[in-house]
């Protein structure tokens, strides 16, 4: 008995010190770390980053509080540089967080007493603080000892206008020495200023937004509408090693609303991206090659939804800042968030929260890098939280590091070592892939091994990086892997794939001569046709519409059992395209009906055959329902003469072909309205114009057809569901 008891008191202090474990664990991080999927949906992960600390001007040893700080800067040295706003000052602290001394009053050049007036952006750059004096509507240069050394004034340009008024907010400098200046009143774009102060130019201005029915109002009455639209003005900026200018931008409300249905539709519509990586040409060069672009949240409340707890539109993205290896992060404001990206767009990972909470933000303004920790100043706690990085966010840098430095194998292990920590982290994939495929190309690799298996070995990375591509949904790299994989194919079998090209070319010539004897001799041959010269009459009627289809109603070319095998035919085609298409045409992704499209197919041919016969009959058409469902179906034969080889054809084409075979495709269809057209007119003995007018109604006879069987249905469900809840209630009422 007293053994037991030791047991299941040994158990008890277990299963006690595991829940103080996982408590502890929760505590470190009071969010949950996520990226998204190809839906946009959250993909929780591992955690990044947590936080370790919030330090404020108590544990800064500084003489006076935080007031309202808007920015943080970290120098080479790892000295921390604060614009404490609302108090006037810079604040200059240690790599240790401890304050040295602040920076407020000064003796400028005319040697005359000065001081800042609500100081905001900060940059460092060649032993030199810019900071930008706000309210005083100008650039002070300092030494890195706080000792005073220029002042850049508002610049003095014609292009700028009279009343634009100069109030920086962000400011970076470049290897020549020009500075870059976001001004939180001007709307021409990020100001660029000489290493003399003169004004350069205007980069990277964003295209201002006036809706169609202002453009509309302006050409009626241009001497009415005065309503003045502006372009976004930016709201922070930073500087890279290379001097690229990433910036962000927060929209107003009609263009926020452009900004979130770019999101929600999953597109990426560069003229409302949040986020610019601007060269000294003013050009966007971001790369953007993630599920969607680089705006923080994805998938947000809309405005009918806001009440319920949730944040309404897009990010608010404050501040930028530019991590090791291509990472960089974006701070949200209004969700108290930051997103981490690599190099070519994809998001790495999410994470924060509002609250109190150690790790969670009030009002965030500021993010800057500190080595591998993310630094976050807070205008309302008048705090600066430190997020550590974990293991897991270390293996992500260091994937991203050989990535750069082409150490294609450890990079290889690096992101197997993430996928293992998180099988849903879409990135890991396409790091995989990308190595994979590098190894295929790498010639130093190739050359290391026999020549005899160099070919295989190729053969077999491409084949893996398309794998780990299709895994993660990512199309533009696997069509790059599929190039190489078909022509490394094509060239290890091209005496086959010539051949097979031979044969093609033989066969298709062979049928179609036969198809044309076959059509020549059904002229003159009398009596009953075969089925499959009532079918092969379809490729006569493609090539001779006007013949065609009169030899079709007035010489019985054709019959409802042959245009009944063309309509399945087509039918088929259709078919074989949804389940047949190659990947990067939308084969293989998961469909939930693949016979909707069939489906949809019969519909609309019955409400045509079925309109146009009701139309007709009123407009003196000399074609009975039978007639019109036989020209119909012939018309159809260009849809799955031409469907199926394109359908074939994508499982051998790469994105970059994507343009020829919609072509093929686009051809069918409007080859076949053409002859359905034709066929119509025909049919019915109309004239070109009446057969226009007829075709339009008939269209629209569709459409009422379509209303009127919805609303039959609608009412057919509803005495249903009437009977059905009356018999329900009389058996209740029974018991």
């Amino acid at each position: 008995m007293k053994k037991m008891s030791k047991i299941l008191c040994l158990i008890f202090a277990v299963v006690l010190l595991m829940g103080m474990a996982l408590q502890v664990s929760a505590a470190a991080a009071p969010y949950q770390t996520y990226t998204y999927d190809i839906d946009g949906m959250a993909v929780y992960s591992p955690h990044a980053y947590t936080p370790s600390e919030a330090i404020t001007s108590y544990e800064m040893n500084m003489p006076h509080a935080l007031n309202s700080a808007t920015d943080i800067f970290v120098d080479d040295r790892g000295w921390k540089y604060i614009s404490n706003t609302k108090n006037n000052t810079v604040e200059v602290l240690n790599e240790n967080f401890i304050y040295q001394f602040s920076i407020g009053e000064f003796i400028n050049k005319q040697g005359v007493q000065d001081s800042l007036y609500e100081p905001a952006g900060l940059y460092v750059f060649d032993g030199k603080l810019y900071v930008c004096d706000t309210m005083n509507a100008r650039i002070v240069v300092f030494d890195l000892e706080g000792n005073f050394l220029d002042i850049v004034e508002a610049p003095s340009a014609d292009i700028m206008g009279s009343d634009t008024v100069f109030r920086p907010v962000a400011v970076g400098v470049n290897k020549s020495g020009t500075m870059y200046i976001v001004s939180k009143t001007t709307y021409s774009g990020i100001i660029a200023l000489n290493a003399d102060g003169s004004f350069q130019a205007f980069v990277g201005a964003q295209k201002a937004t006036v809706s169609m029915a202002v453009r509309i109002r302006r050409m009626i009455f241009p001497n009415i509408v005065t309503e003045s639209y502006l372009s976004t003005p930016y709201k922070n900026l930073t500087m890279d090693d290379e001097g690229i200018v990433w910036a962000t931008i927060i929209f107003d409300d009609s263009d926020s609303q452009n900004l979130a249905n770019s999101l929600l539709s999953g597109s990426i519509n560069e003229t409302y991206a949040p986020v610019k990586k601007l060269n000294p040409k003013g050009d966007d060069i971001m790369v953007r090659q993630g599920f969607t672009m680089p705006a923080g949240e994805v998938n947000f409340a809309t405005a009918a939804t806001a009440d319920m707890g949730k944040h309404a539109g897009p990010s608010e993205l404050v501040d930028i800042a530019i991590g090791s290896n291509g990472m960089w992060s974006v701070l949200d404001s209004k969700r108290g968030k930051i997103y981490t990206y690599d190099s070519e767009g994809n998001m790495l990972f999410a994470f924060g929260d509002q609250g109190k909470q150690l790790g969670n933000l009030s009002t965030p303004t500021a993010i800057t890098y500190d080595g591998s920790d993310i630094l976050v100043l807070d205008s309302t706690l008048n705090s600066i939280t430190i997020f550590k990085r974990t293991d897991y966010g270390d293996v992500i840098d260091l994937a991203l590091q050989h990535n750069n430095e082409r150490k294609y194998s450890e990079g290889f292990a690096d992101w197997q070592d993430i996928l293992k920590r998180n099988i849903n982290f879409d990135a890991a994939y396409v790091g995989i892939g990308k190595n994979l495929y590098r190894q295929a190309e790498n010639t130093t690799v190739l050359e290391a091994l026999p020549e005899e298996e160099r070919e295989a070995f190729a053969i077999q990375k491409y084949e893996e990086a398309m794998e780990y591509y299709k895994d993660a949904h990512e199309t533009t790299n696997y069509s790059i892997a599929f190039k190489a994989w078909r022509k490394a194919m094509t060239e290890k079998y091209i005496l086959v794939v010539l051949l097979v090209i031979v044969v093609l070319v033989v066969v298709i010539a062979k049928f179609f001569g036969y198809v044309g004897k076959k059509n020549k001799a059904g002229v003159v041959k009398a009596g009953k046709r075969t089925l499959w010269e009532e079918f092969l009459y379809g490729f006569y009627v493609m090539m001779h519409p006007f013949d065609g289809f009169w030899d079709l109603k007035h010489e019985k070319r054709g019959s409802v059992r042959g245009a009944i095998c063309i309509l399945v035919l087509t039918a088929a085609s259709l078919l074989y395209q949804s389940v047949g298409s190659a990947y990067l045409f939308g084969g293989g992704s998961a469909r939930g009906n693949i016979f909707g499209v069939v489906i949809a197919f019969c519909v609309v041919f019955a409400l045509w055959c079925i309109a146009n016969w009701c139309l007709t009959t009123l407009f003196d058409g000399e074609g009975t329902l039978k007639d019109i469902f036989i020209a119909t179906s012939y018309a159809l034969m260009p849809i799955p003469l031409l469907t199926i080889p394109a359908t074939i054809a994508t499982n051998f084409a790469s994105l970059t072909e994507a343009e020829m075979i919609t072509l093929i495709l686009g051809v069918s269809y409007v080859w076949t309205g053409l002859l359905i057209f034709f066929g119509a007119m025909t049919t019915h003995g109309y004239s070109m114009g009446r057969n226009i007018v007829i075709t339009i109604f008939t269209l629209v006879g569709m459409i009422f057809i379509l209303f009127v069987a919805v609303l039959f249905w609608n009412l057919i469900t509803r005495m249903v569901s009437f009977v059905t809840d009356i018999v329900t209630e009389i058996s209740y009422r029974a018991q």
